[in-house]
């Protein structure tokens, strides 16, 4: 169903977010992926829904390559591939019912179809008491709940749980574990995003897939060792600049004072003439005066 190819995938700040990657999903497999915070869990998400490309390798989905995806057809893509969020994402002015409902409203559902459907997936999580009330008057794992409702409501072939647990207690952790397991038993693939040793232990006999963030770093030490080695001679490179920019600096305001000098002389000469022909003047018509 899903195949990761030497799959890599860096960023500008964060060189190898993930290396390598050779991973095969089957339909109706549930996978649990694990790792420590930052080691790209929520990353690999994003490639799969397309919302990042690899920088290297290929990502298989349904034996077709991801890359030759168009743009047009990603919303399609997307509607195959429900996402459950750590922080539910849920649309805070829509009560549960038309959170749930929104995707099918968005892919033009017919009335009787959303309601059977919305209606199919509140028993499901069990919250059909619930359907009028809004995110903000719900619990965290019944938030959590609705926003699998709403992953499930267009019928993907795949979930993808990232750390769907991350913000509650243990008890609703569980609960929300036991779901998802649920739903992969009725035929949903799943791919479970976490780092949390409650869930580890309750999917204990399930695929585990550990993302290992040593990769990451010992390949970013490489990358500063590269940075460092030539560091001695870019300064030296760098000192010689500076110094030719001050030579040219003070010569070219050696040659500005130069040229003021040969303006501003004979200015103040004629200052000079203009104040000794008025004293001169003034002179003379004070003897005008006297005689």
């Amino acid at each position: 169903m899903i195949v990761f190819s030497s799959v890599s995938k860096s960023f500008a700040d964060e060189p190898t977010a993930i290396l390598d990657l050779n991973l095969e999903i089957n339909q109706g497999d549930l996978v649990v992926i694990t790792g420590s915070s930052g080691v790209g869990k929520t990353t690999l998400m994003k490639l799969l829904i397309k919302e990042y490309s690899p920088t290297s390798g290929e990502i298989t989905f349904e034996d077709r390559p991801l890359s030759q995806f168009k743009k047009s057809e990603i919303p399609a893509l997307r509607r195959q591939i429900g996402v459950v969020f750590q922080d539910y994402k849920l649309i805070e002015e829509m009560n549960v019912w038309e959170n749930i409902a929104l995707p099918l409203y968005i892919c033009n559902k017919k009335e009787d179809e959303i309601e059977s459907r919305v209606t199919d997936l509140l028993n499901l999580i069990g919250l059909a008491d619930k359907a009028m009330q809004f995110p903000r008057q719900l619990s965290g794992g019944e938030a959590q709940r609705v926003s699998i409702a709403r992953a499930l409501s267009t019928g993907p072939k795949l979930i993808f749980a990232d750390e769907p647990t991350g913000n509650l207690d243990s008890e609703a952790t569980i609960k929300i574990t036991k779901l998802l397991k649920k739903i992969n038993e009725l035929g949903t693939t799943l791919l479970f995003a976490t780092h949390d040793q409650l869930v580890l232990d309750e999917l204990e006999k399930e695929k585990v897939v550990h993302l290992e963030k040593k990769a990451k770093e010992q390949k970013v030490d490489k990358k500063e060792e590269k940075a460092v080695e030539p560091i001695d001679e870019e300064r030296e490179k760098v000192k010689q600049k500076q110094e030719k920019l001050a030579e040219e600096i003070a010569a070219a305001d050696s040659k500005k004072d130069q040229k003021k000098e040969k303006i501003g002389f004979p200015k103040l000469k004629l200052k000079v003439n203009f104040k000794k022909n008025k004293e001169e003047k003034e002179k003379d018509k004070e003897d005008d005066e006297s005689t």
